[in-house]
């Protein structure tokens, strides 16, 4: 024990000699620039992160329009709706919006936000026999698929009753499977603040008109992009048209989408994937849909149009995806759709992440939560891209570049990466002050640390004496 702690305390001090050698006094060495950390990345056989522009979330806090066009951008078209987002589904950013968080009705694109919390409790080949009390409730005047109790459904014929008939009949079995109504209002409101959704109030989880029950444009694309991370979930809201049992026999049913289906002179929308529309008197008409085009999918949300009649919606929702795929690379981004973590948080996860490099073998650096279901992993290896395709569904999907050892000045690098970029061995310095490190091998983990120390220090005095030329 005493041999192992001694060599402990030797190799972490020869690391520290990474540290107190000087650089020449006569050059000041710059900073590493993007290009400089690329080559290095490559040395180690990392890729190297893509840079990530600043956005201001506050932007979306103002009224009116929020747009920044670059040279050669489109002009937004003409909408009358009070509110609406235009977002890229990948990356999250907001391309342009208008009154993004203003508190209105969502009518039936709250099933979206249904969706999300209920689909992943039940097989979609599971079956239920429908009780009375089960359909008890349902307002007046609601959309309805046309559920009879006694009759039994597969909980996939339940979910086609949602998305292609908005049927409330539907949602309200749904939850009754799934703890009951009020049990489904505070999942969904606990969902919602999950995804960063935080102008959604729950009160009817089918979205039928109730005292206090509001949602947001920018809510909305944020249910819609976290809906897109769902394979299930997209191939309900995709669907065009089903047969739904009645016993002995069936019928079909049509999803009431318009842009979807083509139908009462609403022309179809190439690329097309869903996601779902919603009417009530109170709350107009509303409609959340997501569109691809080549390689970009795009997520637009549109809340009670005040020109145009019924239909309105759907050529609002065409007019800004068309606008959406003609200006990706011509504006820059006035919001996004990720969650927002507490700087004091991603304070101490950095602070972590640098604590943790230290003692963890090159290449594991990082992050150690799980990620989220269908998120590209945060706990990626050192100095790897971080990840701008993260579903919403994530909390964390933000913060991924806070953690990434290989941008310019992260304090999440530890001695292995340092060694990495000095030409030594990652996994030596790490075996080095890791605490299960044999002590039958103290000589060559203390001449690797001094190895990987000298190495440094004479790649620190080549490259300041090749750049003279700092400004």
């Amino acid at each position: 024990m005493i041999v192992t702690s001694a060599v402990r305390h030797a190799a972490a001090g020869s690391a520290a000699l990474l540290f107190v050698l000087p650089v020449p006094a006569a050059v000041a060495s710059p900073a590493p620039t993007v290009s400089s950390v690329s080559s290095i990345s490559s040395a180690v056989g990392e890729p190297t992160p893509p840079v990530r522009g600043h956005v201001d979330p506050a932007r979306l806090d103002r009224s009116g329009v929020q747009v920044q066009p670059l040279a050669g951008a489109p002009r937004l078209p003409s909408a009358s709706a009070l509110s609406w987002v235009v977002a890229d589904a990948s990356t999250g950013e907001v391309l342009a919006a208008r009154n993004a968080h203003r508190k209105l009705p969502p009518a039936s694109t709250l099933k979206a936000l249904f969706a999300l919390t209920a689909l992943p409790h039940h097989d979609a080949s599971e079956q239920h026999t429908v009780a009375d009390s089960e359909l008890t409730g349902i307002g007046a005047g609601s959309s309805l698929v046309g559920i009879k109790e006694g009759y039994t459904y597969k909980v996939s014929d339940l979910w086609n009753g949602v998305f292609l008939s908005s049927g409330n009949d539907a949602v309200h079995v749904l939850a009754a499977m799934n703890g009951g109504w009020d049990s489904m209002a505070r999942k969904m409101q606990e969902k919602a603040r999950s995804l960063g959704a935080n102008d959604t109030h729950v009160v009817s989880p089918d979205g039928y008109d109730a005292p206090g029950q509001v949602s947001s444009a920018y809510d909305l694309a944020v249910f819609g992009r976290a809906g897109l991370q769902d394979p299930a979930f997209v191939r309900y809201c995709s669907t065009r048209y089903a047969d739904f049992p009645a016993g002995s026999w069936s019928y079909g049913i049509a999803n009431t989408n318009r842009l979807l289906t083509g139908e009462n002179g609403v022309d179809r929308y190439p690329g097309l994937i869903g996601i779902k529309n919603g009417y009530t008197s109170n709350a107009g008409n509303t409609l959340v849909s997501a569109a691809k085009r080549g390689d970009r999918t795009l997520v637009v949300s549109v809340m009670n149009p005040q020109e145009g009649g019924g239909y309105a919606v759907y050529e609002e929702a065409r007019s800004l995806l068309d606008w959406g795929f003609e200006a990706a690379e011509r504006v820059r981004p006035v919001g996004s759709l990720l969650p927002e973590r507490p700087k004091a948080e991603a304070d101490a996860r950095a602070v972590a992440a640098g604590a943790e490099a230290g003692a963890a073998p090159a290449g594991e650096a990082g992050t150690k939560d799980a990620p989220a279901k269908g998120t590209p992993s945060q706990g990626a290896p050192a100095q790897s891209a971080p990840a701008r395709n993260a579903p919403a569904s994530a909390p964390s999907a933000k913060e991924a570049p806070a953690q990434d050892a290989s941008a310019p000045g992260d304090p999440a690098q530890g001695a292995p990466a340092r060694a990495a970029r000095s030409g030594g061995d990652p996994g030596e310095a790490a075996a080095a002050a890791a605490p299960d490190a044999s002590a039958g091998l103290p000589l060559g983990l203390i001449g690797a640390a001094c190895a990987a120390a000298l190495a440094l220090w004479g790649w620190r005095r080549r490259s300041g004496a090749g750049d003279s030329g700092q400004e």
